[in-house]
Formats: C-alpha cells, sequence, structure tokens
C-alpha cells in the first residue's frame, strides 16, 4: 500500500485556507509528559519583560494558549511552551510555559523538551545555553540524543511539618517548597505509587489541594500552592524514591517533574538527607527517571535536573473562524 504524498508546507496551507490563522509546533515528550513548543503563530510580544509578556498574553491573548494545548487540539496533560527571544544579553532564548488553565513560572521537563526541539530545529549543539523564563534565567547543558540537564531556579522549603485535616483522610502532614512552582510534599502512604492507583492518588491529592486552599496554606505572600507531591520508596532498585505529581490542570505528571524533584531536592537537604553533590534518582508514577542534585551558592540551593527528550511530531495547527471549537474547550 503506497502512503500518501502529503505536502505541509505552512505557506502552501495558507494560501489554500484564506482566512485561517496558523500556530507552527514542534512535540516532544520528556519521560513521558508532553511538551508543544510554540515557534510561531502567537501574538507579537516583543519588548515586553517576561512577567510582563505572560499578563499581556493572560489578560489579551488568552484564548491562543486554550487553541494550543486544550481540546480538541491539546488535552489536560499538554504542556505548552512559547519560544520568544531572550530577554538578556547573554541567554539563547527565553520561554513561557502554560498548560490547560493558565501558566507556569518554570516547568523542568519542558525545558528539556525545549532545548532538545531546539537541536531538533538545528538551533542548538551539545554545550551551554542560558533560557529565561518568568521567574529567571536558568542553565541548560545539552549532551546531545535529548539528553538534557538544567541547573533550575534556586530551590527552597518554606515550611516544615505543615498540618492540614483533609476532608475523608484525615490529618495530613507535609512541606511546603519552591521548586520554580510551589509545591506541598507529602507521604503516599498506603496508596500504589503506579498507574493502577493514578485515580486513587488523583483523588487524594485533589483533597489536599482544596484543602490547603480551604485553610489558607499557602506560600509566600500567599502565592497559591498549585501542585501535590506524594512520594514513596523507589520501585526498582538503585533508584531513590518515587512520586506522584498532581498538575494545577488536575492531570498528572507523567515524568518525575523537574520542578517537583526540585522542591524535593530542597526538603532533603533541609533535613540533611541528601549532601551537596550527591545525586537523587527520582522515579515517576509511571517508572521514567529524573537524575537530581544540588550545589549551594550562598546562602540559595541550585537545583540541577537531567532527563531526556523525544521529538514526536512537527503540527500546524489550523484555526477557523468557521470552527465553533476554534479557541479551545477549556
Amino acid at each position: 500500500m503506497s502512503v500518501p504524498d502529503f505536502d505541509l508546507d505552512p505557506d502552501r496551507v495558507t494560501r489554500q485556507n484564506s482566512g485561517m490563522e496558523k500556530i507552527i509546533c514542534i512535540d516532544s515528550h520528556t519521560g513521558g509528559e508532553p511538551t508543544r513548543v510554540v515557534v510561531a503563530g502567537f501574538p507579537d510580544l516583543s519588548g515586553l519583560s517576561l512577567p510582563a509578556a505572560v499578563e499581556r498574553l493572560r489578560g489579551e491573548h488568552d484564548h491562543y494558549r486554550k487553541a494550543a494545548v486544550c481540546e480538541p487540539r491539546g488535552n489536560d496533560v499538554v504542556v505548552g511552551a512559547l519560544l520568544l527571544p531572550p530577554v538578556n544579553p547573554h541567554s539563547l532564548a527565553s520561554v513561557i510555559f502554560f498548560n490547560n488553565v493558565g501558566y507556569l513560572g518554570m516547568c523542568g521537563h519542558g525545558t528539556i523538551g525545549l532545548l532538545a526541539t531546539l537541536q531538533h530545529m538545528g538551533r542548538v549543539t551539545p554545550g551551554t545555553y542560558a533560557i529565561d523564563t518568568p521567574v529567571g534565567t536558568v542553565q541548560t547543558h545539552v549532551h546531545g540524543h535529548g539528553w538534557v540537564e538544567v541547573d533550575n531556579v534556586p530551590a527552597h522549603r518554606y515550611a516544615a511539618g505543615v498540618e492540614v485535616h483533609v476532608p475523608g483522610y484525615g490529618q495530613v502532614v507535609g512541606d511546603v517548597a519552591w521548586g520554580g512552582n510551589w509545591f506541598f510534599l507529602t507521604d503516599a502512604g498506603a496508596l500504589p505509587l503506579c498507574r493502577a492507583g493514578v485515580q486513587e492518588l488523583t483523588t487524594f491529592a485533589l483533597a489536599v489541594r482544596y484543602a490547603l486552599r480551604t485553610h489558607h496554606i499557602t506560600g509566600s505572600a500567599g502565592a497559591e500552592i498549585d501542585h501535590i507531591e506524594l512520594m514513596g520508596a523507589a520501585q526498582t532498585h538503585g533508584n531513590s524514591g518515587r512520586n506522584f505529581v498532581l498538575c494545577p490542570g488536575g492531570a498528572y505528571d507523567r515524568s518525575p517533574c523537574g520542578t517537583g524533584t526540585s522542591a524535593k531536592l530542597a526538603c532533603l537537604a533541609a533535613d540533611g538527607k541528601l549532601l551537596e553533590g550527591k545525586r537523587w534518582l527520582q522515579e515517576s508514577v509511571i517508572g521514567t527517571v529524573f537524575e537530581g542534585r544540588y550545589r549551594l551558592v550562598g546562602d540559595q540551593l541550585i537545583p540541577s535536573i537531567r532527563g531526556q527528550a523525544h521529538v514526536v511530531a512537527e503540527t500546524i495547527l489550523l484555526l477557523s473562524p468557521s470552527d465553533p471549537f476554534c479557541w479551545g474547550l477549556e
């Protein structure tokens, strides 16, 4: 059976579909968690700081976020990464991360996916590159074949031994930590940290997040704790631990979560359970692994997360004004 010769040249698509807008994307996954890098088609945000660009997107152009990652073109798991010119003179590029419900400060798996995508595009070779994010500039180290290490923004434990009553579960104790996003980290207990247990884990994590909100337990300056990280023992010999991370939109992270692993490293360091430079192998709930370690720069803890991404698609999203769901379902 012969394979049709599809011409996906974006200019040809535009000519044949006048009136349509298009968003050009490259899709990858890092440890099973998808990243959709937007390389063209979003509104012009030039001249703005990244926090200001996020606010411009949120306030005036949020429908582009929905069109790119929400149904019918995406789903609750997809994380978008808007590729932008660098803000700082020594950086390679800048990025704004977003998902099905809003915008993220930093995304570890997404940064790994972004650099693997840039290598796929021929824009980087193995080496070290700075990437600007809304919460700070991160250093990345491209090793080739999709392997990327990210020196994340400084992480810290904000509060230890926080107690919260969770209806149906009783008293839950955990730590509040920053790893580029806000996390509440607690033990999974008897819940199974495996794919078969995802529904139970999700139900519990949602209940914890709701209880934190109800009891006004937050990060610094009242920031919402929008990520819940449930922890347990590793299931593969030689690894250090396993997690389940509930993301803000209600989906779970298929990867071990770069910012979640960063928050975990900060808690381990604060408890004296992991020394500077020592390796931590973090399993995800589906068994994929990130390698984490940290270094101290003054009083700041800088986590490093290493993982592998695979580019899986080059995509042209078509936005037709006649489509009632042109701007996505949220």
